[in-house]
C-alpha cells in the first residue's frame, strides 16, 4: 500500500511532499516525491493518561470513537475497574482492548483502594503489583495518588515503587498542589510525571525539579489554559492527556482539540505535535510508530495543521477510520460486576442535628479540587436538609459493596432547583454518590442505581431517567454512539433540574475522591484532604 501527502517530520521540523509505502504493518519506505495532494500525514495522537472507564465504554468501544479524532494509542490506568474487581478487572480491560486494532497501554493501578478511608470492592497489594508488572501488557506503575504514603515512606507504597524500578517501568504521579520540599521528596522517590497541576507556578516548579508535566483537559478537570504558556520552553518534558472523558465529549474531539487550541495560541506546531505524538512513546517505551522507516504504520491523515480534522487513521497499517466511518468492530464480552447493596429508605438519609453551622463542600467548575465553606444550616423537624434557595444541597455516598448506613454531607454549586442526580461512577471506590433537593429525591435516585446494579440517573417529581452501567457498575455494554446520546440526554435533564455545571455528572463523580483536597465525602464520612483525616459536618 502506498500513500501520498504532505509528510510532517516532527523531529526534523520539516514538511515535504512525499510517499509512504506500507508492508506487513510496517513503514517500508518514506520518499520525497512531488504530487498534488494537500492533506498532511503525521504520527497518530496519544492520550498520555486516561481512565478508559470514565468514558463509560469498554476499551473496544472507546477505540471506535477515539480513532475518529486521530488517536492511535492511550496510556491507560485501569484504576477504576481495579477498585471494583481487582486484578480480574485489569485483565478484563487488557483482554477486551486486545481484540481491536488500537494500542491501549495499561498500567498497574498503584492505589487500590485509593485510601483506607473508604470502602472499595478490591485490594491490590505490592504482591499484586509485582504480578501485574511482570506482564508485558503492563507498561508502567499507574498514578501514585497516595502521596502521603510516599512522603511518610509507607512500607507497601515503597514496595510498589520498588517493583516498578525492578522491572524498569516508569512510575506515574498524582500530586495536586504539592510544592517545596514535599514535591522534591516525592520526585526523588522515583515518580516521573504529574497530571494534576492546576497553576502555571505549580507546573513550572515540577518541571524545574525534573518531573514531566501532563496538560489535562477532561470533561470536568480542565488545566489547559493554566498550563499552556509552559509549552514553548518546556515542550520536551510535557504531554497532553484527558484523564477522564465522558462519551458525549469523546464523540466531539480528543487530543486533536488540544493541538488545535495550542496552535491557535501561536505555539509552534512542531512543539505541539511532539507533545501529542512523540513524548509519550519515549517516556513509556510504547510500541507506537513515529512515522519512521521500520516503525509500525501508526499514522493519521489530517486536513490541515490548524484544526487537525482527521480524514484517515491507520494502526499497524490497517485503515481503522476513513472520512467519518470507524472500521473498528464491536466485540462480544461477558459482563462482570460487584454490586451487593439493598435499596434504601427515605429515613436512611436523615441527619439529626440542632447545629447552627455546617461544613459545606464547594464544588468548582473545571476543577477536581474543592473548597471548605462554613455556612448556616437549615433544620426541619430536627433534620439537616437541603437549602435549595441558597444552593446548599444534601449529598450522600452509599456503600455499594455491603449494606451500611449512607454517609451524609452538604455541597454548594450543583444548583439543582428540583429532583436529584446519582451515579455509581464515584472515584475512586465507585460507591453510589447522589445530590438532591430533598431526602425523598435522593432516596429515589439512589434506589434507581441499586435496581440497575450500577448506572447514572436523574429524577424529578414527574420524571426519571437512568443509563445502566452493568460492566463493573461503571461501564456500558452498549456501543459508543448509543451511550453518548443517552448520556447527553441525562446531562440535559440535570441542567433542566437547575445545575449550572458544565459536566454535572463528571463533577459529581469526583466529590468522593479523597486524595484531592480540600473537602470530599466517602461512604465512611466527610474527609479533609489537606489533613488527610475525617472531619465533622456540624460545627459546634
Amino acid at each position: 500500500m502506498v500513500l501520498q501527502g504532505q509528510i510532517v517530520d516532527i523531529s526534523n521540523r520539516r514538511i515535504y511532499k512525499g510517499e509512504i509505502s506500507i508492508k506487513n504493518g510496517k513503514i517500508a519506505s518514506i520518499v520525497e516525491r512531488n504530487h498534488n495532494v494537500d492533506h498532511f500525514i503525521l504520527p497518530g495522537f496519544i492520550d498520555a493518561h486516561i481512565h478508559i472507564e470514565s468514558s463509560m465504554l469498554v476499551p473496544s468501544e472507546f477505540a471506535k470513537l477515539a480513532v475518529a479524532h486521530g488517536t492511535v494509542a492511550t496510556v491507560s490506568d485501569p484504576h477504576e475497574i481495579a477498585n471494583v474487581l481487582g486484578i480480574e478487572g485489569v485483565e478484563f480491560m487488557i483482554d477486551n482492548g486486545n481484540k481491536v486494532p488500537f494500542k491501549f497501554n495499561f498500567g498497574a493501578p498503584s492505589c487500590v483502594p485509593a485510601t483506607n478511608f473508604e470502602s472499595a470492592g478490591a485490594t491490590i497489594d505490592s504482591d499484586g503489583i509485582k504480578q501485574l508488572l511482570e506482564k508485558p501488557d503492563i507498561k508502567y506503575l499507574a498514578e501514585m495518588m497516595n502521596y502521603p504514603g510516599v512522603l511518610f515512606e509507607d512500607e507497601e507504597v515503597i514496595k510498589k515503587i520498588a517493583w516498578a524500578k525492578h522491572f524498569n517501568k516508569p512510575v506515574d504521579g498524582h500530586a495536586p498542589g504539592l510544592r517545596g520540599d514535599d514535591i522534591t521528596k516525592y520526585i526523588n522517590a522515583g515518580i516521573s510525571t504529574d497530571h494534576e497541576c492546576f497553576s502555571y507556578e505549580e507546573g513550572l516548579e515540577k518541571l524545574q525539579k525534573g518531573m514531566k508535566v501532563l496538560i489535562r483537559e477532561g470533561s470536568a478537570a480542565k488545566n489547559f489554559e493554566a498550563l499552556a504558556d509552559l509549552i514553548p520552553e518546556h515542550f520536551e518534558r510535557m504531554m497532553f492527556c484527558s484523564d477522564d472523558k465522558h462519551p458525549d465529549d469523546l464523540m466531539l474531539h480528543h487530543i486533536n482539540n488540544l493541538c488545535a487550541r495550542a496552535v491557535a495560541k501561536g505555539i509552534d506546531v512542531y512543539k505541539v505535535l511532539q507533545m501529542a505524538c512523540i513524548n509519550p512513546v519515549k517516556h513509556y517505551n510504547l510500541e507506537v510508530g513515529q512515522l519512521k522507516v521500520g516503525d509500525a504504520a501508526d499514522f493519521i491523515v489530517v486536513e490541515d495543521l490548524k484544526q487537525f480534522k482527521t480524514l484517515q487513521t491507520y494502526i499497524d497499517g490497517e485503515l481503522v477510520f476513513d472520512n467519518g466511518t470507524s472500521f473498528i468492530k464491536t466485540v462480544e464480552f461477558n459482563n462482570l460486576n460487584n454490586f451487593n447493596c439493598d435499596k434504601k429508605q427515605v429515613s436512611d438519609f436523615r441527619f439529626e442535628s440542632d447545629t447552627k453551622q455546617i461544613r459545606v463542600i464547594e464544588a468548582l467548575e473545571g476543577q477536581l479540587v474543592t473548597n471548605e465553606l462554613k455556612l448556616d444550616s437549615l433544620i426541619v423537624d430536627g433534620n439537616l436538609v437541603s437549602n435549595v434557595e441558597k444552593d446548599i444541597l444534601k449529598m450522600t455516598v452509599v456503600n455499594r459493596y455491603n449494606n451500611a448506613n449512607p454517609a451524609i454531607a452538604f455541597i454548594k454549586n450543583f444548583g439543582l432547583k428540583e429532583g436529584a442526580i446519582a451515579s455509581s461512577v464515584g472515584h475512586d471506590s465507585h460507591n453510589i454518590i447522589a445530590v438532591g433537593v430533598s431526602d425523598e429525591m435522593i432516596c429515589k435516585a439512589v434506589n434507581l442505581i441499586v435496581e440497575s446494579k450500577g448506572g447514572i440517573c436523574a429524577v424529578s417529581n414527574i420524571e426519571e431517567k437512568v443509563v445502566p452501567l452493568p460492566v463493573a457498575g461503571i461501564m456500558s455494554d452498549k456501543d459508543g454512539e448509543t451511550i453518548g446520546k443517552q448520556y447527553a440526554q441525562l446531562d440535559k435533564m440535570a441542567k433542566q433540574l437547575g445545575s449550572q455545571l458544565n459536566a454535572p455528572y463528571m463533577t459529581l463523580s469526583f466529590m468522593a475522591l479523597l486524595v484531592i483536597p480540600s473537602l470530599k465525602l466517602s461512604d465512611k464520612g466527610l474527609f479533609n484532604g489537606k489533613d488527610f483525616k475525617f472531619t465533622s459536618v456540624t460545627i459546634d
